[in-house]
């Protein structure tokens, strides 16, 4: 039996993730998918821009908003981010406050509490990392952020093996308005395809350089070529800011890009189900974090 998709019973509308660095908002909107929508490192600050989830749940559809975890600035880059992420909320149906419960409220986690009072969408807190904590520590959690901020509802999930995730589901879907969805039903990211491909590339390259090249690493697709045969030809560009860098993404006789390419040509193979060819070429283009060209291609605001 199928659910009733009149605009009379269907719900719809925005629902943004806010939260510290590393909480786990990209694995917690890859699950509520049940796709890969948003890149996961280690490394804080994956996140860039606003990535949007779409999550189909009877008859509801959730647009899930991946912000950019929120943080202390530093540079403009950080900058941009952290105002993106607040806005990201402000423009949401309803707001999400993810905070890892092995972490605790300190910090980052700490701050956000504090300036969730300018932020007037009803929020829901959602403690991550559950499965890692006792239940003791969960309630006096629980009862110190709804000391501090009036949230909706508290939920308890592990955005990594997915429990506590169907009721999140369940109660997402009948909180947002009753309206006609945004998103064809089969859709999961509102990212273009070529986008998604540059950002699993800049995944790839996070996790294999670690410490070595932190944020001065951005992913360009540059051509992408859908071939007779039906597979599909991408070439993309990984900039760096310095000469310096080149050795490191290259590796030594090229093994470092070889096994980023590789790695990164099966996920997006994966994704795309056809055959890919992908070329990596790496390009210097020095203070790329002060150009506002590069900061609209990655959906930020350039901050003045």
């Amino acid at each position: 039996m199928t659910a009733d998709l009149s605009p009379e019973t269907t719900h719809s509308g925005f629902v943004a993730l806010i939260g510290a660095p590393n909480a786990g908002k990209s694995t917690l909107i890859n699950q509520l998918v049940g796709s890969k929508v948003s890149i996961v490192t280690h490394k804080v600050q994956t996140t860039r821009a606003l990535v949007r989830g779409i999550a189909t749940h009877g008859a509801a559809q959730i647009v899930l908003v991946d912000t950019p975890g929120i943080f202390k600035p530093k540079r403009r880059l950080d900058t941009a981010m952290v105002t993106t992420a607040w806005g990201g909320a402000k423009d949401a149906d309803l707001v999400l406050v993810l905070i890892d419960a092995e972490r605790g409220i300190k910090g980052d986690a700490d701050a956000i509490l504090d300036k969730l009072a300018d932020v007037r969408q009803p929020k829901v807190l959602v403690l991550n990392k559950v499965d890692r904590v006792k239940p003791e520590t969960l309630l006096t959690l629980t009862k110190i952020a709804n000391e501090r901020v009036a949230f909706e509802r508290t939920f308890m999930v592990s955005a990594l093996t997915g429990s506590g995730c169907t009721d999140l589901l369940d109660y997402l879907g009948k909180a947002l308005p009753a309206g006609p969805w945004y998103y064809p039903e089969d859709q999961i990211s509102d990212l273009p395809m070529r986008q998604l491909a540059a950002e699993i590339t800049r995944e790839k390259l996070y996790l294999r350089l670690h410490q070595e090249l932190p944020y001065s690493s951005h992913v360009e697709t540059e051509k992408w070529e859908e071939k007779k045969d039906g597979s599909v030809r991408i070439e993309q560009v990984i900039y760096i800011e310095r000469d310096s860098q080149k050795k490191i993404v290259l590796g030594h006789k090229g093994e470092t890009i070889r096994a980023i390419g590789e790695a990164a040509r099966k996920e997006i193979a994966e994704i795309l189900e056809q055959k890919t060819h992908l070329f990596l070429f790496v390009k210097v283009r020095e203070n790329w974090g002060d150009d506002p060209e590069r900061y609209r291609q990655m959906g930020l605001d350039f901050p003045h």
